[in-house]
């Protein structure tokens, strides 16, 4: 399922699709079949041409940010703090022998901030690999690890999970190495966007946290500067594609039980109770 959901992704991301589209209209353009060619080529012009002029990556993004809101006040009797990978170029730390972070690293940023600030929560980091190398021994929990103790961060009191290479393994294998009692209240740091669907993995796996969005990417009230950056614009759609893909996957195979989860105190969210005992 994992490699499936790998190959998935390659075949609709909108980067790769165009750059197909592009590719071969231009090549049908020499046969027989250049009718074909013109059509292939020119939908993929004009598609291009309007995610350059309108900002659709950032209604997608702006959709997705603010089904969870911010949390304006941190519980101070909470018993715990998750925060997700995905912040790490492992490939680039292994080569350059220096941690190389990611556009997300605010998660980690928030994470130090908030573990200082309470000191007598459980900590807890969730992330493996998604590396499709067979035997690959470079995992965000290495990093993480390396990470926090530069940052002067006692790395005795984190829990590393390092087995994961999708959220909802962030959930299932965090719960098992956490073992939440009942009624316990854990902070979720995650990125905005990846919020919803991180939190209705949790949810499926029987754990209700409390959610603490970060690593926001568009404004509360979606300001559009304008431009027509088309590399800038192209990269936010597939992003913000990737994460509507993956919410809609998840659903599907059963991973979550909306294909949008929201807030508990929305109607749709579910209970973690309820969930716990499917």
């Amino acid at each position: 399922m994992f490699v499936a959901s790998k190959i998935l992704w390659d075949i609709v991301d909108p980067e790769i699709i165009l750059a197909v589209a592009l590719l071969v209209g231009a090549v049908l353009l020499w046969t027989r079949w250049r009718r074909v060619g013109r059509a292939l080529t020119t939908g993929a012009i004009l598609v291009l041409c309007l995610v350059s002029i309108f900002p659709v990556g950032h209604w997608l993004y702006h959709a997705l940010e603010n089904r969870f809101p911010p949390l304006a006040v941190v519980p101070a009797d909470i018993d715990g703090i998750i925060v997700l990978g995905g912040s790490f170029n492992l490939n680039r730390t292994a080569e350059r022998d220096q941690v190389a972070l990611k556009d997300s690293a605010d998660r980690l940023t928030t994470f130090v901030t908030l573990a200082r600030r309470h000191g007598d929560a459980r900590l807890l980091f969730a992330g493996g690999t998604a590396s499709l190398r067979p035997g690959s021994l470079l995992t965000e929990a290495a990093d993480a690890k390396r990470l926090f103790t530069e940052l002067g961060l006692d790395t005795a009191r984190i829990e590393f999970e390092n087995r994961s290479r999708n959220t909802y393994e962030n959930a299932l294998f965090a719960y098992q190495l956490a073992k939440p009692a009942v009624g316990e209240r854990w902070l979720l740091i995650t990125s905005a966007s990846h919020m919803p669907r991180a939190v209705g993995c949790f949810r499926r796996v029987g754990w209700e946290v409390i959610a603490y969005p970060v690593d926001y990417k568009t404004t509360k009230d979606l300001t559009y500067l304008g431009g027509l950056n088309i590399g800038t614009k192209l990269a936010t759609l597939s992003r913000a594609a990737h994460e509507w893909v993956g919410l809609v996957a998840y659903y599907l195979m059963g991973r979550t039980t909306t294909i949008f989860p929201a807030p508990a105190s929305e109607p749709g969210a579910e209970g973690s109770a309820a969930l716990a005992q499917s």
